[in-house]
């Protein structure tokens, strides 16, 4: 006879019956997932104030102010500037005065000093004569000259410059912008996009309109290109022998301590390293790519090794008892079953290695790379590793570092190009993932 037939009370609590422990329960786990939003919310709004605040601050970086001047010379006035003294300055004056007749065939009358074409534009002179010298074919004909204007006149149609905030200077003066407007309602100063930043080269302080990041990336190519031959093959062999062969004992496991501890090891200590041992010692080139690619193979390798060796131990233990169990020998199991599935991982971890060496500025800082401008392509292969050049995030905070407020603008236009490679190397990661991934 139970309870209930007894005349005994029912049950206090049943498992469809919402008691205080378990309403106090269920209030935790809703705040539990409350607290996760609201960590995932925080994290994407400052990822999009900073993308919004990079794109904003570098899009203006890949346009251009310029100024497009229909150009004649004839074969006298040639053979007249070029038995002058100051050949630069004939030019010149023929510069202005081609300007100054455009203006007029278009109907205004602006008066301006040649003083006031080198604020606006520098000294186009050695530029028109450079061309016509390695171009004697274009005498006689009309050639249309697309110049760069200067950083200011450049900051005055993006709005860096307003004639509130101009002062009267050797770089621009007020009655200029009269100039410069007069220009632009004529067509003659308008506004493209600045190819010459993509596939150009850095200049001096006083042009930032001219420079360019082209050089710079293929300086980054060509170290990247010593990382990835250095470090994938170092890094995969020292894991598979420390993951798979080494034995168990304080000499391997010291090893393994080292390494997780280089892992956290400051990047500008490399740096310090690479010019201790690659340049002092071995003498190498300083400022080159090979040197770079060394110092940031050393800095890259723990984390490869600390990546493939857990894409090692992914792989399950009855994989290794199969091969095995049929008669394979140890190195066999390793390179073609454990290795295969385990590629997936070792080239996600090597991709990544690659995109964090590809953004460190602190190594090169004391290789030299910072302090070298790079103004030329490298002529062949061997120049390319050889030669001193330059890399992207080290023309990035060269171009920071500067006073010009448009070499400012360019340090967040080549932080958008950094990005761009950082990006394509980490969706080829994912792509390699998804392409090479064996289930079991």
């Amino acid at each position: 006879m139970t309870d209930i037939s007894m005349g005994g009370s029912a049950p206090k609590s049943s498992l469809t019956t919402v008691d205080a422990r378990t309403r106090k329960r269920n209030a935790a786990e809703k705040r539990f997932r409350a607290y996760g939003l609201t960590a995932i919310a925080i994290g994407l709004l400052f990822l999009i104030v900073l993308a919004v605040s990079i794109i904003r601050s570098g899009v203006p970086a890949f346009t251009q102010t310029e100024v497009h001047i229909d150009f004649t010379i004839t074969q006298e006035q040639f053979d007249d500037a070029e038995s002058q003294m100051l050949k630069t300055s004939a030019y010149q004056k023929l510069f202005i005065a081609a300007l100054q007749s455009q203006l007029e065939d278009r109907g205004l009358e602006v008066s301006f000093d040649p003083a006031a074409i080198e604020r606006l534009l520098g000294k186009t002179g050695g530029t028109i004569r450079e061309y016509y010298r390695e171009n004697p074919d274009q005498i006689g004909t009309p050639v249309r000259f697309e110049l760069a204007a200067s950083s200011r006149v450049d900051g005055y149609f993006k709005g860096r410059v307003s004639r509130d905030t101009v002062v009267d200077s050797r770089f621009l003066m007020v009655s200029d912008l009269d100039l410069v407007d007069a220009l632009h309602d004529v067509g003659i100063i308008t506004q493209a996009f600045n190819w010459n930043f993509i596939t150009g080269s850095d200049t001096g302080v006083d042009n930032p309109g001219g420079a360019g990041i082209g050089v710079s990336v293929i300086g980054s190519f060509f170290m990247m290109l010593v990382v990835l031959v250095l470090s994938l093959p170092i890094g995969v062999a020292a894991s598979i022998y420390l993951e798979e062969f080494a034995p168990q004992n304080w000499f391997t496991d010291l090893i393994e301590v080292n390494i997780s501890n280089l892992a956290a090891v400051p990047s500008i200590v490399f740096g310090i390293l690479g010019l201790a041992v690659f340049i002092q010692f071995m003498h190498l080139p300083q400022s080159a790519p090979l040197v770079g690619g060394l110092v940031l193979t050393l800095m890259t390798l723990p984390t490869i090794i600390i990546s493939t060796r857990a894409s090692l131990k992914a792989v399950p233990p009855s994989i290794r008892e199969a091969a095995l169990g049929v008669g394979a020998s140890k190195m066999q199991t390793v390179f073609h079953h454990v290795l295969p599935l385990a590629a997936p991982g070792i080239l996600t971890g090597t991709i990544i290695g690659l995109a964090q060496a590809l953004g460190e500025t602190a190594p090169l800082l004391l290789i030299g790379m910072v302090g070298f401008i790079a103004r030329a392509y490298p002529e062949g292969v061997v120049s390319g590793f050889v030669d001193p050049n330059s890399a992207m995030p080290a023309q990035i905070y060269t171009w920071a570092a500067r006073a010009d407020a448009g070499f400012y603008e360019k340090a967040w236009g080549g932080i958008i190009i950094l990005l761009i490679f950082l990006l394509t190397m980490n969706i080829i990661a994912i792509i390699l993932r998804r392409r090479f991934e064996r289930r079991w």
